[in-house]
């Protein structure tokens, strides 16, 4: 999520209306998505990444496949302090249904207008130099638990990414903070829960999930 430019930061609204519009076919690839994000740097790959399992919203069948293995990829080039995005052909090959990416893309506009209200530049030292490894060890960690096999239970580390990617590109290290501490936590619930009762710590989160969205 290593975002070194100086510039005034483009807005997240804006991101995606020009990832939108870069999108064309039948179906995009993650290749199509590196294509539309050039050169904009680990954070906004890791932000539109994140954003389909960040959000309460409907997602494409398979995204879940699709974003998992780039998470994990570019957050760890992100902690051995990589400047350059590196995918496998295998990876990039993976693909989805346009009309229901960017439908979901329209969906999720609104939240992240919401957003741009509370993000601004504040503390960006966090967002730059050596912090930036220490950002993509617990977007790492996150992206690890985001495969986890249990319902639902992937949106809050691919919204604590999403997070900690808008304060890169934002440059708002209170953002960065704030993503890195939920997603953090929830990392330590979930693990605690799956080590101490094994597979009914698996029922409880499930359990807790549903109780939750009732």
């Amino acid at each position: 999520m290593s975002d070194i430019e100086n510039e005034t930061p483009r807005g997240l609204s804006q991101l995606l209306i020009d990832f939108e519009n870069a999108l064309s076919g039948e179906r995009t690839s993650v290749r199509d998505m590196l294509t539309a994000l050039h050169e904009r740097g680990f954070g906004a790959l890791l932000f539109i990444f994140a954003l389909p399992t960040a959000l309460p919203l409907p997602v494409p069948p398979g995204i879940n496949l699709i974003i998992a293995l780039p998470l994990i990829i570019l957050t760890f080039q992100q902690l051995l302090g990589r400047t350059n995005v590196w995918l496998p052909e295998g990876v990039k090959k993976r693909s989805v249904d346009t009309k229901k990416l960017m439908d979901m893309l329209g969906a999720a506009t609104p939240w992240i207008k919401k957003l741009e209200r509370i993000v601004k530049p504040r503390f960006g030292a966090i967002t730059q130099g050596l912090s930036s490894r220490l950002i993509g060890l617990c977007g790492f960690i996150m992206a690890l638990s985001v495969c986890v096999p249990i319902p639902l239970s992937n949106t809050v580390p691919s919204f604590a990414i999403a997070l900690m990617a808008i304060g890169v590109l934002m440059r708002d290290g209170l953002a960065v903070i704030s993503g890195a501490i939920i997603g953090l936590l929830w990392v330590v619930i979930l693990y605690s829960l799956l080590i101490y009762f094994g597979l009914e710590g698996i029922e409880m989160v499930k359990d807790f999930i549903k109780s939750a969205l009732l």
